[in-house]
Formats: C-alpha cells, sequence, structure tokens
C-alpha cells in the first residue's frame, strides 16, 4: 500500500513539475517496466504492462494461447490448465497471466527515469512547435546567446531561434546579450527539436514595424499597399487610408517624426520612404521617385513601361546612389521606368523629328509643339532604361558619377 502511495505521488509530482500531460508519464512508466520485463525474459515472452490507477501499481500480464499440445511454453498452455485459470477458453484464445512486477522495480525505475526524460523532451518540443507554428510573420523579441559560423542564436525564453547570416542586415553588429526583434520567417520539426527561422532583411519586417507603432495601420485605417526593400540601406513603403480625413503619410510620420524615428533606430539607421499610394499609377510612380521632382511621364500600357523626364539637376535624385531609388521605384510600382533628363529628352525629341522630317531644320524642330503637353502620352515609345545614357559613356558609367557626385539621398 506505501509503494503504492509512492509510486502515485512520484507521478504527482512530475507532472506539476515538468507540466506535461500526465497520460504521457504513465505511458512512459509502462513503456520502463515493459522494458526490464523484456530484458529479463529475452523477448521471449508476450508482455503487455498497464497502470492501475485505482490499486496505484504496475501490473504486468504475459499472455499465452491455449492449445492442445504445447510446443512453445513462453508462448502456449494446455486447455486443460488455461481452464483451471478461466473456465470458459476455448482452443486458440489468447489467455492474460498476471506476472508479480515488483521485481522489476529497481531496473523499472531506472530506466522509468531515461525514458520519462525524453518524453518530456518530446512534450516540450512539440509545445514548442505548437505554440510558434501559427505565428509565422510576427515580430518577436529575443537575446543573442552565441554565434554558429555567422548565424545568430537567439534565446526567446522557451525556445532558441536561428538568425541565418543571409537574412542579417548589412552593417549590423551584434554582441552576445544584446536584445534583438526580428520577424519569424520559417518553424519546422526537425530530429533535434523544432527549428525557428528569424529574419531581419525580410520587407515585411517594416510593415510590422510600422504596424507596431501606428494605431491606425493596426486598427485598418491606414493599409500598407507594398514595401520594397534593400535592407541596411533604403527602403520605400506605400501607404493609403481609407478614411479621407486621415492622412495615410502624416499618420506613418507621426507627430515631428517620432513614429518613423522609431522604426528608423530599429533599423540601425535605414532611410525610409513613405509615399502616399495611388491608383493612378502616374501619380503614384511620380511619388516612389522622391525625392526627386518629375516633370513629365510617357507612358506605354502594353508593356507597362514609363519615360520619366527629370529636370538636369533632378537626374542624380532620381537615379539614386548606384540606381537605388529608380530601382526601388520600379519594384514598388511593378513597372518598367526609363529616366531620362530634359536635356537628353529634348535632344532624343529633336533627333527623331529630324530623321521622320527628312529636311526639316532645327528651327522647324524647335518650334513643333511639345509631344505628351500634360506629361502623358499613351502614343510614346519609351526606350531602354539606360537609353538616355549614349554618346560619351555607358549606363553604370553615369550612375558611378552620380553616386560619386551626389548620393542621390
Amino acid at each position: 500500500m506505501e509503494a503504492s502511495l509512492n509510486l502515485k505521488h512520484t507521478i504527482d509530482q512530475i507532472v506539476k513539475e515538468k507540466g506535461i500531460d500526465r497520460q504521457i508519464v504513465l505511458e512512459a512508466l509502462e513503456q520502463a517496466v515493459l522494458t526490464a520485463a523484456n530484458k529479463k525474459f529475452r523477448n521471449t515472452r508476450e508482455l503487455e504492462v498497464h497502470y492501475n490507477d485505482d490499486a496505484g501499481e504496475v501490473e504486468l500480464f504475459e499472455f499465452v494461447t491455449v492449445v492442445e499440445e504445447v510446443e512453445d511454453s513462453y508462448k502456449e498452455i494446455e486447455l486443460e490448465e488455461a481452464r483451471e485459470i478461466d473456465p470458459d477458453v476455448e482452443i486458440g484464445d489468447s489467455l492474460g497471466l498476471k506476472m508479480d512486477a515488483t521485481g522489476f522495480s529497481r531496473i523499472a525505475a531506472q530506466t522509468a527515469k531515461q525514458v520519462i526524460i525524453q518524453k518530456v523532451r518530446e512534450a516540450e518540443r512539440e509545445t514548442i512547435f505548437n505554440e510558434y507554428k501559427d505565428r509565422m510573420g510576427e515580430l518577436i523579441n529575443g537575446v543573442v546567446r552565441r554565434f554558429e559560423r555567422g548565424d545568430l542564436v537567439v534565446d526567446l525564453g522557451r525556445a532558441e531561434a536561428v538568425l541565418p547570416v543571409d537574412q542579417q542586415a548589412p552593417r549590423e553588429v551584434y554582441r552576445t546579450g544584446d536584445r534583438i526583434r526580428a520577424l519569424i520567417m520559417d518553424i519546422r520539426m526537425t530530429t533535434k527539436g523544432p527549428q525557428i527561422m528569424l529574419s531581419r532583411a525580410h520587407p515585411h519586417l517594416i510593415s510590422k514595424l510600422f504596424e507596431s507603432e501606428v494605431p491606425e495601420i493596426a486598427e485598418g485605417i491606414v493599409e500598407i499597399k507594398g514595401v520594397v526593400r534593400e535592407a541596411g540601406s533604403r527602403s520605400k513603403i506605400a501607404v493609403y487610408s481609407h478614411d479621407h480625413d486621415v492622412d495615410p503619410v502624416g499618420a506613418c510620420v507621426g507627430m515631428r517624426g517620432s513614429r518613423v524615428q522609431n522604426v528608423v533606430s530599429e533599423l540601425r539607421g535605414e532611410k525610409i520612404d513613405i509615399i502616399p499610394w495611388s491608383e493612378d499609377i502616374v501619380r503614384f510612380a511620380c511619388s516612389s521617385l522622391q525625392p526627386a521632382q518629375v516633370t513629365k511621364v510617357y507612358i506605354e500600357e502594353e508593356i507597362s513601361a514609363m519615360e520619366v523626364i527629370v529636370a538636369d539637376d533632378q537626374l542624380s535624385l532620381a537615379i539614386g546612389k548606384r540606381g537605388q531609388n529608380v530601382r526601388l521605384a520600379a519594384k514598388l510600382t511593378g513597372w518598367k521606368l526609363d529616366i531620362k533628363s530634359e536635356s537628353k529628352a529634348a535632344a532624343a525629341e529633336l533627333l527623331e523629328y529630324s530623321t521622320f522630317n527628312g529636311a526639316a531644320t532645327e528651327e522647324d524642330a524647335v518650334g513643333e509643339p511639345e509631344v505628351g503637353g500634360e506629361g502623358i502620352s499613351a502614343d510614346s515609345e519609351p526606350s531602354e532604361i539606360s537609353s538616355d545614357l549614349t554618346d560619351e559613356a555607358t549606363a553604370s558609367d553615369v550612375i558611378v558619377t552620380v553616386s560619386e557626385t551626389n548620393d542621390g539621398e
């Protein structure tokens, strides 16, 4: 009786301390006794183990088949002998014989300890996996614990996550013990347990940071229509307000820039352009090229391309450092953008007009009305992005020159 009470107490204590299901502990205990019994009998018998909760003890049963003549004494029993135990048995029935399990107590206790530890680990892994599997795309806070081949191992409290080197923003440096905020990108179950993958370079990180800083976004009044990013350098985010009384850009910027500054600080100084989204693709494209001011736009919808004309002193701003500004704008709009200065566009227009008229003079060309007088021409045929960079330099030469003289910021 005392042993039964002690066993019950032990089981209850494990359940309470480890926080795992009672059934898992009972299964581990049954498996431990069965393992010990099979080891003693060298797997020559058919054994089953069950925990009797009412009696508070582990019961061991040996199962034998009822036969007329015994050939295997470990697995068979004669009909006459079997009917002394159960008068209703017939030939071919399986008869369970209860065995004394006290002899396995010491061995079972040691084995049960290992089995329970393993079961606890499996239960913890399953719990962690179930906790995080539905949280992909969420922001999470953690502490940097160690480095493994460039990857950061982050302590999330109950679990550890990995921030791969290719998902780290350039120029971000961390030390052991630093707090970090990242995006949950993926979680998968491996032989070593659940593996949680984080990211600091994904564009969705920008969306989540603004959602945490701007109540209007969290409430659905302001919607983030698109985000493009070159991690560690610059991002562009397009926002739209479902309430005409709420300025989407102003809501994201905040009082004296407090909201956007919090996001910039979290991203270690990464520049962010907040752009009002518009159904008018021309207006949206012009806004996406900020801070450059656009003079004219020629559009060709069939191939989703635009020829954007800017003032000569705005060309470097429109292109950006190493073409970054126009590259991000093209990704954000989903259109091909061909940036030209006014002087290059005028020269190209003059050359085209002169070639078309054959004998036309320069004065005739200058005197012709401007194509696309309002800045949009559905009949225009925009050329490649680098088509205006002819004669003295290639596209890459001009971009490098621009980046050396003006960062385009």
